[in-house]
């Protein structure tokens, strides 16, 4: 594959970020800022996604985690602590289902163990026909609405919108469907890495079902919920998700 873009800052034990749907490195920004004093950072943009718009998208989950393992490979990382949000979320349980010993510890953030989710403020397939009917701009709106308690006044919403607009229409449509096509609620016991399950209680993409689904199935879990927060916790709650975060990763008590 052809190289993706990667974000790569700071010195120290490998965190490796992986966005979501319509997402991109570019809304890690405040968590690169806030850990690169203490890890190298890592942030990918997936193909099709970001600065790697230009790279052919893929429309399965399992392509994803292994293109995300290939560029680490090239970087020579052969150990890293790894943390995906929402569409990234799945990715990452895939790279622990793939080579979960290159794993340290595991983050998985409002995000879930399948692709079609029940409760989500619409289906993967009505997300499919939108993007067709309204376009790549107006979509990114709107879904980027949901993502935050105070939708379009939120203080990062125009980030997102940003990474939005970078996405190539293909590549969005690739990522409905490889979501869609996803389930990876069996390979939940298998994942033995230490993990913390991340999730804001009014987040419209992932109920608490899900999540719930995750801590009991993932034997080595920990939950942290975040009261009052929707999709973006970590653009919502900036400060409180990164000190979590390193907490976490660091075994402060």
């Amino acid at each position: 594959m052809q190289d993706l873009y990667i974000c790569d800052e700071g010195r120290g034990f490998p965190l490796v970020l992986v966005h979501g749907f319509l997402g991109s490195s570019k809304m890690w920004r405040p968590q690169i800022d806030f850990f690169k004093s203490n890890f190298r950072v890592i942030a990918p943009d997936l193909p099709g996604f970001g600065k790697s718009n230009h790279i052919k998208s893929l429309n399965n989950i399992n392509s994803m985690a292994k293109s995300i393992l290939e560029c680490l490979k090239s970087k020579q990382i052969d150990k890293f602590y790894l943390l995906g949000h929402s569409m990234g979320g799945m990715i990452v349980q895939e790279m622990a289902k793939i080579d979960s010993n290159k794993i340290s510890k595991l983050i998985c953030y409002s995000t879930g163990p399948m692709g079609e989710m029940p409760n989500r403020f619409e289906t993967l397939e009505d997300s499919r026909k939108n993007l067709k009917n309204a376009g790549l701009e107006i979509t990114a709106k709107n879904i980027a609405k949901t993502w935050f308690i105070l939708g379009e006044k939120a203080k990062y919403f125009d980030i997102c919108i940003q990474s939005g607009k970078e996405t190539s229409i293909e590549a969005a449509d690739n990522a409905l469907v490889a979501m869609k096509n996803w389930n990876g609620v069996n390979n939940l016991k298998l994942i033995k890495n230490e993990t913390l399950i991340i999730w804001g209680d009014h987040d419209k993409s992932y109920s608490f079902k899900q999540i719930e689904t995750l801590k009991k199935n993932i034997s080595n879990s920990s939950l942290t919920i975040f009261k009052g927060c929707a999709h973006n916790v970590h653009l919502e709650e900036t400060d409180k998700f990164n000190n979590k975060i390193m907490e976490f990763l660091k075994n402060i008590i």
